[in-house]
């Protein structure tokens, strides 16, 4: 929900949410930098996008610009950099790797197994993201604990050995309710997707509106098991990244 349930007693933990939020990005350009911030224009991105702005920490902002996303997620950008007076830096895949994909399982084969859809996932998200991450200390996400069953580990911040870098994650223990109650507060652009039942957005073919009482990433791969609902962005199981850049689901 995007509705504004703002109290007194909401506000205040907000308020000591974004101040150890804050803590929490400054020490880790402090201790690891450089910092990025990978962005996927959420609401939890948009929140800490707020903040790193606004604050003026030295963490560079980038977007994967998969080429499948939807119209709402483009204007979103465009809003954000006209608000904020910045440009987001997007990160394309390459050519040949999604060329290759789509030889492979067609262009919307992601439908047809799990295999597919991370093999797409691979070339869109997966290598674009290494790269931008390539020479870096640390990677801001907007990752929560509460957001799915894949993601009730989430920590502040720990080791991204897939990577070789730190992941720091600030809103971890935060709340969706929190989250929403900063933006309507500060006034952040968001996706005007949010308020059409989608909490979670990611490529416009993976990604639809959810029914109430569903978990907010149930339209995020709706047709695949919720244990299996991870991109290959976060994942820290060399063996996970290994089946995802193969290809293969054994």
């Amino acid at each position: 929900m995007t509705t504004n349930p703002v109290n007194p007693a909401l506000l205040a933990t907000v308020g000591t949410k974004t101040a150890a939020a804050l803590a929490l990005l400054r020490s880790a350009v402090n201790e690891h930098a450089p910092v990025v911030f990978a962005n996927s224009l959420g609401a939890e991105d948009m929140l800490l996008t707020d903040l790193i702005w606004r604050e003026q920490l030295p963490i560079s902002i980038f977007s994967l610009d998969t080429g499948r996303l939807p119209a709402e997620t483009y204007a979103l950008i465009t809003a954000a950099e006209q608000h904020y007076r910045q440009r987001i830096q997007l990160i394309f895949p390459q050519a040949e790797d999604v060329e290759a994909c789509v030889s492979r399982y067609g262009i919307n084969g992601f439908y047809d197994s799990i295999e597919a859809r991370k093999a797409c996932c691979h070339a869109r998200k997966v290598e674009p993201l290494q790269r931008a991450l390539t020479g870096k200390g640390a990677w801001v996400t907007g990752l929560r604990a509460a957001q799915s069953a894949t993601r009730t580990s989430v920590a502040p911040i720990a080791p991204d050995e897939a990577n070789g870098l730190v992941k720091v994650s600030p809103l971890a223990d935060w709340s969706e309710e929190e989250v929403w109650a900063y933006i309507h507060t500060h006034n952040v652009p968001y996706n005007a997707l949010h308020d059409q039942g989608y909490p979670s957005i990611g490529c416009a073919p993976c990604t639809r509106a959810i029914e109430p009482g569903e978990d907010i990433r149930a339209g995020r791969w709706w047709w695949e098991n919720p244990q299996t609902k991870e991109c290959g962005l976060h994942m820290v199981d060399g063996r996970l990244q290994r089946i995802v850049k193969e290809g293969t689901s054994s």
